[in-house]
């Protein structure tokens, strides 16, 4: 490799030469070409979204949908991008949805036997939908919110509120 990974690479440049028999080359050019494409474009959309929240105390996460057999590659370009990976598996937390909070008739049921069925340094995360269900999600006891699908407006204020609150995440 000529490129380290997460380097920033202007149009055109070499990433690599590779040596070999010019049948077992051409045998695995595509396939290369094609993953190279895959997972460098996945760092530059990372990387484009980085740039626009540097100096902000946000931080870009990646999801677990990821293709079959190669969610630690793709992980990994997520973080060549300057991303940070959320989870790996569904053990590595417990995210508390919609479907959840449904069966369990309410956050705070839901999150209380989610906390009563976690290991103790398991971070229980709720998915609300507005201020209201992240205010009784925090007072259930959950440790991280999932904001989802907020107007940039409402995520603004969202997160001022909580901000403001003494028992804030």
């Amino acid at each position: 490799a000529l490129q380290s990974d997460g380097e920033v690479v202007t149009a055109g440049a070499t990433l690599a030469r590779i040596e070999g028999s010019l049948a077992s080359i051409l045998t695995a050019e595509r396939c290369c070409v094609n993953f190279v494409q895959h997972m460098s474009g996945i760092a530059t959309l990372v990387r484009r979204f980085c740039d626009r929240i540097e100096g902000s105390p946000v931080r870009l996460v990646d999801t677990r949908k990821t293709r079959p057999a190669l969610r630690s590659l793709e992980k990994y370009a997520v973080t060549c991008g300057g991303g940070h990976n959320h989870r790996f598996g569904l053990s590595d937390g417990v995210m508390v949805k919609d479907n959840h909070i449904l069966a369990a008739g309410g956050i705070t049921t839901a999150v209380h036997r989610a906390l009563e069925r976690a290991h103790h340094l398991v971070k229980v995360q709720v998915e609300v939908e507005n201020l209201e269900q992240a205010v009784e999600a925090i007072e259930a006891g959950a440790t991280v919110l999932l904001l989802d699908n907020f107007e940039v407006e409402d995520l603004r204020n969202t997160v001022t509120a909580l901000r403001a609150r003494p028992e804030s995440l």
